[in-house]
């Protein structure tokens, strides 16, 4: 099977957080056997899904040290199919326009997998290693990376260095702020839940409705988004405060800016603290909050501020959900983190809803006089590409294993901003053999 090939079958397997990724590991794992690699798969039970790491050695014995070449093989749910227009609105079929190939994971971070592979595997068995690579495959990036955390909690690696796949324009990431995802729940009175039910068996019963369009980005990038949760929010604070919701629904992950959203009101309601109130009172700390987010700079960033994003809302029988994500940046304390958290419970609290961090992970930098972004910068420059570091609003598995003390930084082909977490991801074929290029002279650096 040829690159490209390849590169097709890999994109045509979901592996979203609905599904996991047990299939496309699967199907990695025998590949990566075809290329002559050993392959331990660990197998883990998240939530009610099948869920698999695989690490992928060119020797059948585990080293004492070894250098960690990393992706996650999950994806994000595509949202719409009709807004993929260059895959004839099926994200999983991959068509290749004017050399570059798009689908979902085409840039995040399917393919490059395949580019990490292909380069390990050209080296072939050999014994003069001194620090061999191995090649992984997590699974839940995109829910918390807890593919990452089952490989280190069960030793199942001895790297000392690391590159960690990500979109970054085959650029050298050094340092990337942090995140924590939050889930609110505003659970309907008693009042609202008699009307609600009364409402829906009345003949005569009648509602508003409206559609809000915006456009998608990824979290860390809020501001090359547009999100229609905010316009509908917005929307929604200037009606009068007896406006009832029937339905609220907008997002298809925390983790992305919303492109639609829909609300359906009741404006003839009689009761008399209805849950849109509620909302309202939360949506105006979060306002509060983004506004004390902008003393904060890091001009090492772009965005350089802390940012916010609210990725889902959601109706059910009971309450309305909310979640999202808050990107921070390394020069944020622990002190003032938990202080934004603490505001946000406190409005919580006092609307009768319920607040939850569902997930934490604090920012990574290497020091860019480091070995591991020295030596990179320095290949990168022999290749004719950039040779200067930058850093990522977004969070990836680096966050992890650098905490235990492994040197890390993070690379891979396809633009990041406006083409991952939208229906128009895609990666330059010709990026994809650059970086395989950049992966066999890491290699000739720091393993032999």
């Amino acid at each position: 099977m040829d690159f490209i090939e390849a590169c097709r079958q890999l994109i045509s397997i979901e592996s979203t957080p609905k599904l996991g990724n047990r299939d496309i590991a699967k199907w990695a794992a025998a590949y990566c056997r075809q290329k002559g690699l050993h392959v331990e798969e660990q197998e883990e039970i998240f939530g009610d899904l099948e869920q698999v790491n695989i690490i992928a050695r060119l020797n059948n014995e585990r080293p004492k040290t070894e250098f960690l070449f990393q992706n996650h093989l999950d994806t994000v749910d595509p949202g719409p199919f009709p807004l993929w227009k260059a895959t004839d609105s099926n994200p999983f079929d991959a068509h290749i326009i004017d050399g570059r190939i798009h689908g979902l994971g085409a840039a995040d971070v399917k393919l490059d997998f395949l580019c990490k592979l292909w380069a390990i595997a050209s080296f072939g068995k050999r014994d003069d290693w001194k620090n061999p690579p191995v090649l992984v495959g997590t699974f839940g990036e995109e829910s918390g990376m807890q593919g990452a955390l089952k490989l280190i909690r069960k030793n199942k690696i001895s790297a000392k260095m690391a590159l960690v796949g990500e979109p970054s324009d085959l650029q050298i990431i050094n340092a990337a702020k942090g995140f924590a995802s939050v889930e609110i729940r505003i659970p309907f009175s008693d009042e609202e839940l008699q009307y609600r039910e009364q409402h829906n068996l009345r003949e005569s019963a009648s509602t508003q409705s409206k559609l809000f369009r915006g456009k998608a980005a990824h979290s860390s990038t809020p501001h090359l988004g547009e999100s229609a949760i905010i316009k509908m929010l917005e929307y929604l604070m200037m009606l009068p405060d007896y406006v009832n919701i029937m339905e609220i629904e907008g997002g298809i992950n925390f983790n992305t800016v919303p492109s639609n959203a829909f609300l359906e009101i009741d404006l003839a309601s009689t009761v008399k603290e209805p849950i849109s109130k509620k909302i309202a009172n939360i949506y105006l700390v979060v306002k509060a909050l983004e506004l004390q987010f902008l003393e904060y700079k890091d001009n090492e960033f772009h965005p350089s501020t802390p940012t916010l994003n609210i990725g889902i809302i959601r109706t059910s029988e009971e309450d309305i959900q909310i979640s999202g994500s808050c990107r921070i940046p390394p020069l944020i304390t622990q002190e003032v983190y938990e202080g934004w958290m603490d505001r946000l419970r406190e409005v919580c609290q006092k609307n009768g809803a319920s607040f939850r961090i569902n997930d934490y992970k604090k920012s990574f930098r290497t020091d860019q006089n480091s070995t591991l972004v020295r030596g990179c910068l320095e290949e990168l420059h022999k290749l004719g590409l950039k040779d200067k570091p930058i850093t990522q609003s977004s969070t990836n598995e680096a966050s992890i294993f650098s905490r235990l003390g492994i040197e890390c930084v993070c690379f891979g082909p396809g633009k990041r901003e406006d083409n991952v977490h939208t229906p128009q991801e895609h990666v330059e074929l010709a990026d994809l053999q650059l970086a395989i290029e950049f992966y066999k002279k890491i290699i000739e650096r720091f393993c032999l």
